[in-house]
């Protein structure tokens, strides 16, 4: 079967140089190691996930993909007319008691797939007319991309990468990932120890969600796009919007504007409604009101914030 891809671009992928210098074939070997002892992400848990031991994303050594497509709800960048290839990944390394895909992050749902399957999905992406690869959730399935994406680009993958992840991610993983992600897209969730320990038990989110967007600037700088208005490089930021500012949205948005760059581009969501075991958490147990989502508006406007994605508002209270 031949691939190719219809939507012509002068844009180069960061992972085609590359692997022309040989590079990307060493890096997917080097992930591969550490799939024996499993330290890919900050929960560490050091099991052998090549003999079927798993941790806490639930994963052994074969990346398992719940679904594939082309998706027209993401980031109007992503998508342009014909939508952002998206490979969701089941299971997680944070497992938010809220997530909005509750049933894939936290249930067995999809089919586990070799390193041809996943090339041959990617490829299939492309020749459908997709404007990127869209890896969800993937910060636990770094091994399986990479290799993947070796044999991928020998038969002719050409379109950016985008690495859509929670933001709970190693460093020493994202070094790995230098020279291949063209765009990385993190949520950065929330900022108090409390709430992250309540919701994902990862009371070192904020930390490691600001070491890990400091590295993914470092890579790739800030978002630019082609003529046509399609991101093609750069650092997208995403952040929910939480009841009763749970979010410490304004803390966030400080961080960004000072600590990364006043020109990054972010996406303030207004879509969270309660889901998967959200009740567990008083106030996550209704969807956020306007006057809520507008007050993270100012509060970006003030830290400086001023490459906002337009999105739709839904799921709020009046």
């Amino acid at each position: 079967m031949g691939y190719g891809n219809p939507i012509m671009t002068s844009y180069i992928p960061r992972y085609s140089k590359t692997h022309q210098c040989g590079d990307l074939r060493h890096k997917a070997e080097q992930a591969q190691t550490s799939l024996s002892d499993c330290t890919l992400c900050p929960r560490q848990c050091q099991v052998d996930r090549t003999s079927g031991d798993t941790g806490y994303c639930r994963t052994g050594d074969k990346a398992v993909v719940a679904s594939y497509d082309a998706h027209f709800g993401e980031e109007t960048p992503l998508v342009g007319d014909h939508g952002s290839g998206t490979i969701f990944f089941s299971q997680c390394n944070l497992r938010c008691n809220f997530c909005q895909n509750y049933d894939i992050s936290h249930h067995d749902i999809g089919q586990q797939v070799t390193d041809h399957r996943l090339a041959e999905i990617m490829l299939t992406l492309q020749a459908n007319g997709c404007h990127n690869i869209n890896f969800v959730t993937p910060s636990h399935v770094v091994p399986q991309i990479l290799s993947a994406l070796v044999l991928a680009v020998d038969q002719g993958l050409n379109i950016p990468l985008v690495y859509n992840s929670g933001g709970y991610d190693r460093l020493e993983t994202l070094q790995i990932l230098d020279g291949v992600i063209d765009i990385y897209m993190p949520d950065f969730k929330f900022w108090d120890t409390n709430i992250a320990e309540q919701t994902c038990q990862a009371p070192d989110y904020s930390q490691v969600a600001q070491k890990a967007i400091i590295e993914m600037h470092r890579q790739v700088g800030d978002l630019t796009m082609d003529d046509h208005g399609l991101a093609v490089s750069g650092l997208l930021v995403r952040h929910l919007v939480l009841p009763q500012g749970l979010a410490d949205t304004p803390k966030i948005m400080e961080f960004i504007a000072t600590r990364i760059s006043s020109d990054t581009y972010v996406n303030i969501m207004p879509q969270y409604r309660p889901c998967g075991k959200a009740a567990q958490t008083g106030a996550l147990n209704r969807s956020i009101t306007n006057k809520e989502f507008d007050q993270a508006l100012t509060d970006a406007a003030k830290a400086g914030i001023h490459r906002l994605d337009q999105r739709r508002r839904s799921f709020m209270l009046h």
